[in-house]
């Protein structure tokens, strides 16, 4: 399971009620960040999600709306005693603007980039916001193999066999051969992606194809498309239309302008649009 909490639903500006751009997925006991925007380690502290343990924390771009919140955690993390290497991974000019600081690993990305780690892989990809470099991020899971338990039990497989099937890759019993795929299937991993700020991009639809759930931009009502436009930035349809074409499962949008707080503009067009979808909240929550 992948814990997906909204900590920065804003769009440049914070107000009261929401801070700058951030993403974390809690996963195997640690947690990943996409954007640190002012203020994230407080919103973590606000909904549960533990500092000490971000591992790694991934940059869109460079606009500081999305990174300030870093070198406080970082500060935070030196002064608690921490140990493990924190890695941050985002577009050129990262390594400069982070500096030298003990336990903080950092590395310039393409749209080759590739992080892994047991059990998941982050990738990126080219999204249409900086000329001279934004990303968004895949994350996926890898396969899971699983037993189709009443068959296997039917053919006598039970307890220590279904590890020995697994490391063995068949077993014999009574004489039969049970080859592993025969009494299993395979699962297909989870699969989140993150925009972080872009226009329509389809690069962005070609990453998502699939995708349980699309983190989308969606900086402006539909109204405001040619300001959109100019900007680099999408509005509610741009992501909708990203989502449907991407045949992505759910669509959660973030980065909205503060001006849609109080008469809920972005969240009634995407009603109309694609009435399963939602507009984020900082400390939404959702369990993948």
């Amino acid at each position: 399971m992948i814990r997906v909490v909204v900590l920065g639903s804003a769009a440049s500006v914070p107000s009261p009620e929401r801070n700058l751009p951030s993403v974390a997925l809690a996963y195997n006991g640690n947690v990943y960040l996409f954007d640190c925007g002012e203020g994230t380690q407080r919103q973590m502290m606000k909904f549960g999600v533990s500092y000490a343990k971000v591992k790694a924390i991934f940059i869109s771009h460079l606009h500081l709306d999305h990174v300030l919140g870093m070198f406080g955690l970082m500060e935070t993390l030196k002064l608690i005693g921490r140990t493990e290497p924190l890695y941050v991974f985002g577009p050129k000019g990262i390594a400069e603007m982070v500096g030298k600081r003990a336990l903080v690993v950092v590395k310039e990305i393409d749209d080759k980039f590739e992080y892994r780690e047991e059990g998941f892989t982050v990738s990126a990809f080219r999204t249409n916001h900086m000329a001279h470099g934004s990303f968004g991020f895949v994350f996926e899971e890898d396969e899971k193999r699983r037993f189709h338990e009443k068959e296997a039990k039917a053919l006598g497989i039970q307890g220590k066999l279904f590890t020995e099937i697994q490391q063995k890759g068949s077993l014999t019993l009574n004489g039969k051969k049970i080859k592993l795929e025969d009494v299993t299937y395979v699962q297909k991993g989870k699969k989140i992606v993150y925009s972080g700020d872009t226009a329509f991009c389809k690069d962005l639809v070609s990453a998502s194809k699939g995708a349980d759930l699309l983190i989308h931009e969606a900086t402006f009502a539909d109204d405001k498309a040619e300001e959109a436009k100019e900007r680099r930035h999408s509005t509610v349809s741009d992501a909708v239309k990203a989502c449907q074409q991407a045949k992505a499962k759910q669509l959660l949008l973030v980065h909205t302008s503060n001006r849609y707080e109080k008469d809920g503009g972005a969240e009634k067009e995407l009603k109309k649009a694609m009435p399963s979808a939602r507009v984020a909240h900082d400390g939404l929550e959702l369990l993948i």
